[in-house]
């Protein structure tokens, strides 16, 4: 039997072993991008094909009428606004604390070090759901209801405990020799930090301030359940939530709105995926 053959044979014989793996894959994607397919293509579908009786999963004509009607719509912007203004408020502000944190915990030793880390795990792992009623309570007493500044406060605290053990692990696998060295050559603790494990973190900060975003652009319960009275200060989750009435049963219009509101997330992780993925102490010993 030739190489040829032989390599040919072998090929064969590989693919055959990965297509059940490769087929649960693939199925496993469709089911999960079917739902985002379908609203993108009733955002663009007519509303003829939209409530004919067969479905139509390619369309033969495409119109942008929904997504005129969507922005065109009383506070969207404005709840947009306001999304934006809470979200990157909360990732901010758990990027800065944490990264303080984090840095204590990977580099210093000192006492209740241990049960730092546990509370913040268990922090992490516990429903924040079952927290609802005491953040109004506390809300309500301190005259913090129907106000951004508190939603934001909300979305710091239920990102930080995830945004500590990420950095946390991201720094411990940074190696501290690097910051070593950095102090022999005359930099402080300080400018060994900022100059040396600093840029190396940044894939770390990347990862956690996507799902810290993910995470506070997509919460809806707190937002539904703070912001009573001010209706202005809604953010778009609970816009949209409602959305479906403004319009009665246009759901183009409302598919319209939640593909737009979608839309920051999506490109938001097409441009940080490949830094996010790059890895961390990559040739940072070559030379």
């Amino acid at each position: 039997m030739s190489l040829t053959a032989i390599r040919a044979r072998s090929v064969r014989s590989r693919f055959l072993r990965r297509l059940p793996l490769n087929t649960t894959a693939l199925v496993v994607f469709a089911l999960s991008i079917f739902p985002v397919y379908w609203m993108a293509l009733t955002a663009f579908k007519p509303t003829k094909d939209i409530t004919a009786d067969t479905p139509i999963f390619l369309p033969t004509h495409l119109t942008f009428d929904h997504f005129t009607k969507a922005v065109q719509a009383d506070g969207f912007w404005m709840f947009w606004r306001n999304s934006l203004t809470v979200t990157l408020g909360g990732v901010l502000l758990a990027l800065v604390v944490a990264l303080g944190a984090a840095f204590a915990v990977a580099r210093m030793k000192w006492r209740g070090r241990r049960s730092f880390i546990l509370m913040v795990f268990i922090a992490q792992v516990a429903p924040w759901e079952a927290m609802l009623i005491p953040m109004y309570i506390i809300a309500r007493d301190t005259g913090m209801l129907d106000k951004l500044s508190m939603l934001t406060l909300i979305y710091f605290m239920t990102t930080l405990p995830f945004t500590v053990v990420t950095l946390r692990s991201f720094l411990t696998a940074i190696p501290v020799e690097l910051e070593e060295a950095a102090q022999v050559d005359g930099c402080t603790r300080a400018q060994a930090f900022r100059r040396v494990t600093f840029p190396l973190l940044a894939p770390g900060l990347l990862a956690t301030s996507l799902f810290g975003f993910i995470t506070a652009w997509n919460e809806f319960a707190f937002a539904n359940m703070l912001i009573i009275k001010n209706q202005d200060d809604r953010t778009l989750p609970v816009w949209l939530s409602s959305f479906s009435n403004v319009f009665g049963t246009d759901w183009g219009a409302t598919m319209a709105a939640a593909t737009l509101f979608a839309l920051p997330v999506l490109i938001l992780f097409l441009a940080l995926q490949r830094r996010v993925s790059t890895g961390m102490t990559g040739g940072a010993v070559k030379g």
